[in-house]
Protein backbone atom coordinates (compact mmCIF):
# COMPACT_ATOMS: atom_id res chain seq x y z
CA UNK A 1 0.00 0.00 0.00
CA UNK A 2 1.37 3.17 -0.68
CA UNK A 3 1.57 5.45 1.51
CA UNK A 4 0.91 9.13 0.62
CA UNK A 5 1.89 11.89 3.45
CA UNK A 6 0.84 15.18 2.29
CA UNK A 7 3.45 17.63 2.83
CA UNK A 8 3.28 20.80 5.20
CA UNK A 9 2.31 24.38 3.54
CA UNK A 10 5.04 26.87 4.59
CA UNK A 11 1.97 28.80 6.24
CA UNK A 12 1.53 26.14 8.62
CA UNK A 13 5.04 25.86 8.97
CA UNK A 14 5.88 29.27 9.90
CA UNK A 15 2.39 28.92 12.45
CA UNK A 16 4.33 25.89 14.45
CA UNK A 17 7.58 27.71 14.85
CA UNK A 18 5.86 31.12 15.35
CA UNK A 19 3.79 29.42 18.22
CA UNK A 20 7.11 27.37 19.99
CA UNK A 21 9.05 30.76 19.81
CA UNK A 22 5.90 32.26 21.63
CA UNK A 23 5.77 29.55 24.04
CA UNK A 24 9.78 29.90 24.90
CA UNK A 25 9.16 33.60 25.32
CA UNK A 26 6.15 32.62 27.64
CA UNK A 27 8.36 30.27 29.28
CA UNK A 28 11.08 32.94 29.99
CA UNK A 29 8.78 35.28 31.08
CA UNK A 30 7.02 33.26 33.39
CA UNK A 31 10.47 32.31 34.98
CA UNK A 32 11.54 35.64 35.03
CA UNK A 33 8.64 36.89 36.91
CA UNK A 34 8.66 33.48 39.71
CA UNK A 35 12.61 34.35 40.06
CA UNK A 36 11.53 37.85 40.87
CA UNK A 37 8.86 37.08 42.78
CA UNK A 38 11.23 34.36 44.71
CA UNK A 39 14.01 37.30 44.78
CA UNK A 40 11.07 39.49 46.82
CA UNK A 41 10.25 36.55 48.99
CA UNK A 42 14.38 36.05 49.46
CA UNK A 43 14.47 40.22 50.68
CA UNK A 44 11.57 40.16 52.24
CA UNK A 45 12.73 37.14 54.62
CA UNK A 46 16.11 38.90 54.32
CA UNK A 47 14.09 41.95 55.93
CA UNK A 48 12.58 40.06 58.21
CA UNK A 49 15.75 38.18 59.43
CA UNK A 50 17.60 41.98 59.92
CA UNK A 51 14.88 43.34 61.77
CA UNK A 52 14.86 40.62 64.10
CA UNK A 53 18.70 40.98 64.46
CA UNK A 54 18.12 44.79 64.88
CA UNK A 55 15.20 44.02 67.31
CA UNK A 56 16.97 42.11 69.57
CA UNK A 57 20.01 43.90 69.29
CA UNK A 58 18.38 46.43 70.74
CA UNK A 59 16.81 45.11 72.86
CA UNK A 60 19.98 43.71 74.83
CA UNK A 61 21.54 47.32 73.94
CA UNK A 62 18.72 48.99 76.31
CA UNK A 63 18.94 45.72 79.02
CA UNK A 64 22.51 46.64 78.88
CA UNK A 65 22.38 50.78 78.89
CA UNK A 66 19.60 50.21 81.78
CA UNK A 67 22.05 48.12 83.76
CA UNK A 68 24.59 50.53 83.39
CA UNK A 69 22.71 53.08 84.00
CA UNK A 70 21.39 51.55 87.28
CA UNK A 71 24.91 50.78 88.12
CA UNK A 72 26.17 54.66 88.18
CA UNK A 73 23.38 55.22 89.80
CA UNK A 74 24.03 53.02 92.42
CA UNK A 75 28.07 53.99 92.59
CA UNK A 76 26.74 57.71 92.90
CA UNK A 77 24.71 56.63 95.71
CA UNK A 78 26.98 54.64 97.40
CA UNK A 79 29.52 57.59 96.79
CA UNK A 80 27.03 59.94 98.03
CA UNK A 81 26.39 57.77 101.55
CA UNK A 82 30.36 57.77 101.85
CA UNK A 83 30.62 61.22 101.77
CA UNK A 84 27.36 62.12 103.93
CA UNK A 85 29.07 59.60 106.94
CA UNK A 86 32.87 61.36 105.97
CA UNK A 87 30.85 64.81 107.05
CA UNK A 88 28.75 63.47 109.96
CA UNK A 89 32.01 62.16 111.50
CA UNK A 90 33.41 65.69 110.98
CA UNK A 91 30.28 67.33 112.69
CA UNK A 92 30.25 64.73 115.22
CA UNK A 93 33.67 64.83 116.13
CA UNK A 94 33.59 69.34 116.23
CA UNK A 95 30.08 68.56 118.78
CA UNK A 96 32.71 66.42 121.25
CA UNK A 97 35.16 68.97 122.49
CA UNK A 98 38.25 67.94 124.96
CA UNK A 99 38.92 69.75 128.43
CA UNK A 100 42.55 71.39 128.19
CA UNK A 101 44.46 73.08 130.97
CA UNK A 102 45.39 76.85 129.92
CA UNK A 103 47.89 79.51 130.74
CA UNK A 104 48.16 83.26 130.11
CA UNK A 105 51.31 84.51 131.63
CA UNK A 106 53.36 87.38 130.82
CA UNK A 107 55.43 89.92 132.22
CA UNK A 108 53.55 93.47 132.80
CA UNK A 109 55.87 94.77 129.94
CA UNK A 110 56.77 92.45 128.02
CA UNK A 111 54.67 89.63 125.62
CA UNK A 112 51.58 87.69 126.47
CA UNK A 113 52.33 83.59 126.46
CA UNK A 114 50.01 81.23 126.27
CA UNK A 115 49.74 77.55 127.09
CA UNK A 116 47.83 74.54 126.41
CA UNK A 117 48.03 71.53 128.24
CA UNK A 118 46.44 68.08 128.66
CA UNK A 119 46.53 68.30 132.33
CA UNK A 120 48.67 70.86 134.80
CA UNK A 121 51.74 68.71 135.16
CA UNK A 122 52.41 67.41 131.46
CA UNK A 123 54.07 69.24 128.97
CA UNK A 124 52.18 71.90 127.04
CA UNK A 125 51.24 70.70 123.72
CA UNK A 126 50.57 74.09 122.43
CA UNK A 127 52.71 77.49 123.49
CA UNK A 128 52.29 80.40 122.04
CA UNK A 129 53.93 83.86 122.14
CA UNK A 130 51.97 86.95 120.97
CA UNK A 131 53.46 90.37 119.72
CA UNK A 132 50.59 92.06 122.14
CA UNK A 133 52.15 93.51 125.59
CA UNK A 134 50.80 91.64 128.42
CA UNK A 135 49.35 95.00 130.04
CA UNK A 136 47.15 95.63 126.28
CA UNK A 137 45.44 91.95 126.93
CA UNK A 138 45.08 92.90 130.62
CA UNK A 139 42.78 96.47 129.67
CA UNK A 140 41.10 94.37 126.72
CA UNK A 141 39.82 91.94 129.21
CA UNK A 142 38.99 94.35 132.28
CA UNK A 143 36.77 95.84 129.30
CA UNK A 144 34.77 92.67 128.15
CA UNK A 145 35.22 89.44 126.56
CA UNK A 146 38.34 88.60 124.17
CA UNK A 147 38.55 86.84 121.15
CA UNK A 148 41.96 85.95 119.67
CA UNK A 149 42.06 84.81 116.35
CA UNK A 150 45.84 83.18 114.89
CA UNK A 151 46.07 83.02 111.11
CA UNK A 152 48.49 81.02 109.15
CA UNK A 153 48.90 79.70 105.48
CA UNK A 154 48.57 77.03 103.64
CA UNK A 155 52.05 75.06 103.46
CA UNK A 156 53.02 72.89 101.12
CA UNK A 157 53.83 70.18 103.89
CA UNK A 158 50.74 69.95 105.69
CA UNK A 159 51.29 69.42 109.11
CA UNK A 160 49.17 69.66 112.02
CA UNK A 161 47.50 72.99 113.02
CA UNK A 162 49.11 72.96 116.66
CA UNK A 163 52.40 72.78 114.91
CA UNK A 164 52.46 75.44 113.24
CA UNK A 165 55.03 78.19 113.87
CA UNK A 166 54.60 81.90 112.56
CA UNK A 167 51.06 83.18 112.66
CA UNK A 168 49.23 86.72 112.02
CA UNK A 169 47.08 87.37 115.12
CA UNK A 170 43.66 89.40 115.59
CA UNK A 171 42.13 90.71 118.72
CA UNK A 172 38.69 91.29 118.38
CA UNK A 173 38.84 91.94 115.06
CA UNK A 174 41.90 94.18 115.12
CA UNK A 175 45.10 92.85 113.67
CA UNK A 176 47.82 92.73 116.77
CA UNK A 177 51.04 91.88 114.83
CA UNK A 178 52.16 88.51 114.86
CA UNK A 179 52.74 85.08 116.81
CA UNK A 180 55.38 82.57 117.07
CA UNK A 181 54.82 78.68 118.18
CA UNK A 182 57.56 78.40 121.35
CA UNK A 183 59.02 75.45 122.85
CA UNK A 184 58.83 74.82 125.87
CA UNK A 185 61.89 76.48 127.93
CA UNK A 186 63.58 76.29 131.43
CA UNK A 187 61.76 79.76 132.22
CA UNK A 188 58.62 78.74 131.05
CA UNK A 189 58.70 75.68 132.82
CA UNK A 190 59.28 77.58 135.79
CA UNK A 191 56.22 79.14 135.59
CA UNK A 192 53.90 76.37 134.42
CA UNK A 193 54.94 74.70 137.50
CA UNK A 194 54.65 77.54 140.18
CA UNK A 195 50.86 77.74 139.04
CA UNK A 196 50.04 73.98 139.05
CA UNK A 197 48.68 74.13 142.15
CA UNK A 198 46.25 76.63 140.55
CA UNK A 199 42.74 75.37 139.08
CA UNK A 200 41.47 78.75 138.10
CA UNK A 201 42.67 82.15 138.69
CA UNK A 202 44.78 84.66 138.32
CA UNK A 203 47.55 86.76 139.83
CA UNK A 204 51.02 87.55 139.90
CA UNK A 205 53.82 85.82 140.59
CA UNK A 206 56.52 86.31 143.54
CA UNK A 207 60.13 87.02 142.72
CA UNK A 208 59.76 87.67 138.38
CA UNK A 209 57.99 84.45 137.94
CA UNK A 210 60.64 81.97 139.06
CA UNK A 211 59.23 81.52 142.74
CA UNK A 212 63.18 81.73 144.02
CA UNK A 213 63.25 85.10 145.25
CA UNK A 214 64.97 88.03 143.69
CA UNK A 215 63.90 90.28 140.18
CA UNK A 216 66.69 88.12 138.48
CA UNK A 217 67.38 88.88 134.76
CA UNK A 218 63.89 90.48 133.80
CA UNK A 219 63.48 92.72 136.72
CA UNK A 220 62.67 95.63 134.44
CA UNK A 221 59.92 94.08 132.46
CA UNK A 222 58.02 94.38 135.87
CA UNK A 223 55.58 91.76 137.58
CA UNK A 224 55.04 88.52 135.97
CA UNK A 225 51.01 88.00 135.56
CA UNK A 226 49.16 84.73 134.91
CA UNK A 227 45.56 83.76 134.31
CA UNK A 228 44.58 79.92 134.42
CA UNK A 229 41.30 78.16 133.75
CA UNK A 230 40.12 75.31 132.33
CA UNK A 231 39.22 75.42 128.14
CA UNK A 232 37.40 73.63 126.13
CA UNK A 233 39.04 72.43 122.97
CA UNK A 234 36.92 72.16 119.72
CA UNK A 235 38.60 70.85 116.57
CA UNK A 236 36.08 71.68 113.34
CA UNK A 237 38.27 70.51 110.63
CA UNK A 238 42.25 69.79 109.70
CA UNK A 239 42.21 73.68 108.96
CA UNK A 240 40.65 75.49 112.30
CA UNK A 241 40.38 74.95 116.10
CA UNK A 242 39.00 76.92 119.02
CA UNK A 243 39.77 76.86 122.71
CA UNK A 244 37.06 78.47 124.75
CA UNK A 245 37.76 79.39 128.50
CA UNK A 246 35.18 77.87 130.52
CA UNK A 247 33.36 79.70 133.26
CA UNK A 248 32.79 78.14 137.03
CA UNK A 249 29.08 79.82 137.28
CA UNK A 250 28.09 78.41 133.91
CA UNK A 251 26.30 80.91 133.30
CA UNK A 252 27.71 84.12 131.32
CA UNK A 253 29.95 83.22 127.74
CA UNK A 254 33.74 82.81 127.86
CA UNK A 255 35.31 85.51 128.42
CA UNK A 256 38.40 84.41 126.51
CA UNK A 257 38.57 82.53 123.05
CA UNK A 258 41.43 81.60 120.80
CA UNK A 259 40.87 80.33 117.30
CA UNK A 260 43.32 79.31 115.08
CA UNK A 261 42.86 79.20 111.42
CA UNK A 262 44.98 77.81 108.08
CA UNK A 263 43.74 80.06 105.03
Amino acid sequence: MKTIMAARSPHESSFSFSRRHFQKIIEKVVNKEHGEEEEEEEEEETKQITSGADASYNHHHKKKEKKKKKNTTDHDSSLSKFKSAIVAAIVGRSRRPSRVCGTLFGYRRGHVHLAFQPDPKSAPTLLIELAMPTATLVREMASGLVRIALECDRATARRSLVEEVHWRAYCNGKKCGFAERRACGAEESRVLKAVEPVTMGAGVLPGGGGGGGGGGTHAHLGEMMYMRARFERVVGSRDSEAFYMMNPDGNSGPEFSLYLLRV
